[in-house]
């Protein structure tokens, strides 16, 4: 384990790698380091082979509350009220949003507690969401006259238009279990059961094909951006580039042969 002040990483046998939020007492802020520390280490997650699942988790009574308002604040005190200063730590907080959607490696969020504002944008960035029953979620800049411009990006990707609106409308904390309906979160579990719960279902995943689990997650972004004729034709394309793959061919051949299958991620 490296226990670094802000983000533990944590890879065990099965190849999944746990990425805690550690700055517990301040919520885990979304701070210019807290981010300059998730964009690294997805980085080094994306190219190393023996990570194969992403969890991403936090300490404390919060998962996330959002960026960091008093580092925000401290920015206006630039020639320019912090327009250079906010254009960069939003270019910061995309980043990393689209590194979790773009690295190869499913990434499934835990949750205990609260994930507001960019928080929130968090969890929705992830590919999957596990939450106990006691998280909450909420889209708050309206009450404090800021919209949730960029949170709203991921959100209304994964939940309905109206379900988004309403939270970045009202700002409202929404339950675990109203998320779920939602479409939010996959599964919301008692909290003594939610890390268990995370863990068994990220070495499901683990146990698969990394080749495949790579394709797959690249053509789910893309074929859902595009045209419906579109999306058939790219993703027929991907079935077939996949059946050239060495790990399909062994799994077809595992399956016919009622066997387990021996993968090359290749």
């Amino acid at each position: 384990m490296q226990t670094g002040d802000i983000l533990l990483r944590d890879l065990d046998a099965n190849g999944i790698l746990r990425l805690t939020l550690n700055d517990g007492a301040r919520r885990n802020p979304l701070s210019e380091t807290m981010l300059a520390a998730l964009a690294a280490a997805f980085a080094d997650a994306t190219t190393d082979p023996a990570t194969r699942v992403i969890v991403l988790a936090a300490d404390g009574p919060a998962f996330s509350a959002g960026h960091d308002l008093k580092e925000m604040t401290a920015g206006r005190d630039d020639a320019d009220r912090g327009r250079a200063y906010f254009t960069k730590v939003m270019t910061m907080c995309s980043g990393v949003m689209q590194a979790i959607v773009t690295c190869p490696k499913p990434v499934i969020a835990e949750i205990d507690g609260i994930a507001s504002a960019a928080g929130c944008q968090l969890v929705a960035s992830c590919d999957l969401a596990i939450a106990s029953d006691t998280a909450r979620f909420s889209t708050p800049g309206v009450h404090i006259g800021l919209f949730c411009s960029t949170p709203m990006v991921a959100l209304s990707r994964n939940v309905s238009n109206k379900h988004a609106m309403e939270m970045l409308l009202t700002g409202d904390m929404v339950p675990a279990a109203r998320a779920e309906v939602f479409g939010l979160v996959n599964r919301v579990v008692a909290p003594e059961a939610l890390r268990d719960t995370t863990m068994e279902i990220a070495a499901k995943i683990a146990s698969k094909s990394q080749l495949t689990l790579a394709t797959g997650k690249r053509a789910f972004y893309a074929q859902r951006e595009m045209p419906l004729a579109q999306a058939y034709d790219y993703a027929s394309q991907v079935m077939v580039d996949n059946m050239m793959a060495r790990d399909a061919e062994e799994g077809i051949g595992a399956f016919i042969e009622k066997r387990s299958p021996k993968w090359q991620d290749a």
